[in-house]
């Protein structure tokens, strides 16, 4: 892969990470990027092990458990991460962290009480299998 390619898709990855709860689209990511559609999922995919929206809707997700864990609705999660479907939101919810939205709200999270965000967030990160 050229550098030029790598440096755009950190650079796609980057505003992912930052623009998690914006309306983001994989074909506006391209175009960004310089790339066609196509080539960009692949490209990202081979960058990063994981297609564009997989990364974004994680970034989300991760978002979500959060916020949950700070006492949001799902309803609230659902929409404060840009997510517009509930349903769908708890499905991808649901197949990275193991549990639904629900469930992991309900759940004591005293375990992470005192633990700096930064490492939080590493424990809790969910992980595609």
């Amino acid at each position: 892969m050229e550098r030029d390619d790598l440096v755009r898709l950190r650079q796609a990855r980057d505003r992912i990470d930052r623009d998690y709860a914006e309306p983001l689209d994989v074909p506006s990511l391209a175009r960004a990027a310089h790339m066609s559609t196509g080539h960009f999922q692949r490209s990202f995919k081979a960058a990063f092990g994981e297609t564009p929206y997989s990364w974004l809707m994680t970034r989300r997700v991760e978002r979500a458990m959060w916020l949950l864990r700070g006492g949001s609705s799902v309803t609230d999660a659902c929409m404060e991460v840009g997510c517009t479907s509930l349903g769908s939101f708890s499905a991808r919810f649901t197949e990275l962290v193991g549990e639904t939205p629900s469930a992991y709200a309900a759940r004591s999270h005293e375990g992470l009480v005192g633990v700096p965000g930064c490492i939080a967030k590493q424990v809790t990160r969910p992980r595609r299998e």
